[in-house]
C-alpha cells in the first residue's frame, strides 16, 4: 500500500511544530500577527513620519493666519524656527500667471524675494 510521508512543518516565527491544516505557516495567531507586523513595520514607520511632518507643516502655516485672514507674509527664518520642513508638501498649484504655490493640505505658501513667503489658505471653491 501507498503510505503518505508526513513531514513536520515548523512555525515561520518561533520554530514550533505546526499542527492542523497542511497549508498553515504559523503555530498560532500570535506568531502570525507578530510576523506580519514585523514585515510592515519599516513601511509603516516611514509613512507615519511623513504624515507627521506634513501635519506639523500644516499647523505651522495655519498658525500665521488669524481666522479672518486669507494671506500673510513671513520670513524663511520664522518658518524654520518653528520646525517647518520645506521638503514635505502635499501638492502644488499653478495659477494662470504661472505662479507656483506649495501646499500642505489646505494651507500653502508662495516663495517671494529675499527669503520671504506669502502664507495662504486655499479657497473652498
Amino acid at each position: 500500500m501507498f503510505q503518505r510521508q508526513q513531514t513536520e512543518k515548523e512555525c515561520l516565527l518561533c520554530g514550533k511544530v505546526i499542527r492542523g491544516r497542511s497549508d498553515k505557516k504559523f503555530c498560532d495567531d500570535y506568531c502570525r500577527a507578530t510576523h506580519n507586523n514585523e514585515l510592515k513595520c519599516a513601511t509603516n514607520n516611514f509613512i507615519r513620519n511623513v504624515n507627521s511632518a506634513l501635519g506639523k507643516n500644516r499647523r505651522i502655516l495655519e498658525s500665521f493666519l488669524p481666522e479672518n485672514e486669507n494671506m500673510k507674509k513671513t520670513s524663511r527664518d520664522k518658518l524654520l524656527q518653528l520646525g517647518f520642513q520645506f521638503k514635505y508638501l502635499t501638492h502644488t498649484y499653478t495659477n494662470q500667471k504661472r505662479t507656483v504655490y506649495y501646499f500642505c493640505y489646505d494651507f500653502g505658501y508662495l516663495p517671494l524675494d529675499n527669503d520671504w513667503f506669502l502664507i495662504v489658505k486655499r479657497n473652498e471653491d
